[in-house]
């Protein structure tokens, strides 16, 4: 195959430029249509970078305050339309809902630091899904209810943003909760997670949950996968 000066090749691996012309119905040999595509990788590469590098100078002290979350909303701002990554969309979306009120409480300011933390984290890769094996999901998945079932959502969810999860749930019959109860029916944990997941915050919601199990209450444990694939 004779390639033109100025080709592309050799900049990304060849299988993902294959995978990338053949998605968006590309010659391989045509740079002049290829080229921004993967100027536009790199671009993405540099704000996500960017972003570990963000999250981790915040999470450093332990604690997310309000200037830092306002901080990190105008970064967003400036560069979302740089990248398509699920993460960053949905850190977007979560940091709007949270300064909505114009107020970071305590308990979105521990799953904000959370979620930073496990950007920053040496034990996780950005995009990274949760192994269903790592996390005490119901095993075989139960079949989800929603008509008058209790939902809990906990973690950070590829579907959407945690407002538009919860809208998915109510619009089906389901009632959502802030916390996990012995009354609860379902415990939905996000999509995107550490293998970690005691030592963050949504873990206490995990542990409570199996603790109410333990106790003989019907609590399900599920994954967002689950959840969706039900809808």
């Amino acid at each position: 195959m004779s390639r033109p000066p100025g080709h592309i090749v050799g900049a990304l691996p060849l299988d993902t430029i294959i995978k990338e012309c053949s998605n968006n119905k590309m010659n391989l040999d045509d740079p002049e249509k290829i080229n921004p595509i993967f100027n536009k990788r790199r671009i993405e590469d540099r704000v996500i970078d960017e972003l570990i590098g963000l999250s981790h100078g915040i999470v450093l002290d332990g604690v997310v305050n309000q200037k830092e979350v306002e901080g990190l909303q105008k970064w967003l701002v400036a560069n979302k339309a740089f990248s398509d990554n699920p993460i960053i969309n949905n850190l977007y979306s979560i940091i709007n809902d949270i300064l909505n009120d114009d107020y970071v409480d305590e308990e979105e300011a521990k799953e904000l630091f959370a979620t930073l933390a496990k950007f920053s984290g040496s034990d996780f890769e950005l995009g990274e899904t949760l192994k269903s094996s790592t996390l005490p999901l119901d095993d075989p998945a139960p079949s989800v209810i929603f008509e008058n079932r209790t939902f809990c959502l906990t973690g950070t969810f590829a579907y959407g943003n945690r407002k538009e999860c919860s809208n998915l749930v109510e619009e089906r019959g389901g009632i959502i909760k802030k916390g996990v109860s012995g009354k609860l029916h379902f415990l939905v944990i996000g999509l995107y997670s550490t293998e970690s997941w005691m030592h963050s915050s949504f873990g206490r919601k995990i542990e409570k949950a199996l603790k109410y199990k333990s106790d003989g209450n019907d609590i399900k444990i599920i994954s967002e996968d689950s959840l969706v694939n039900s809808l």
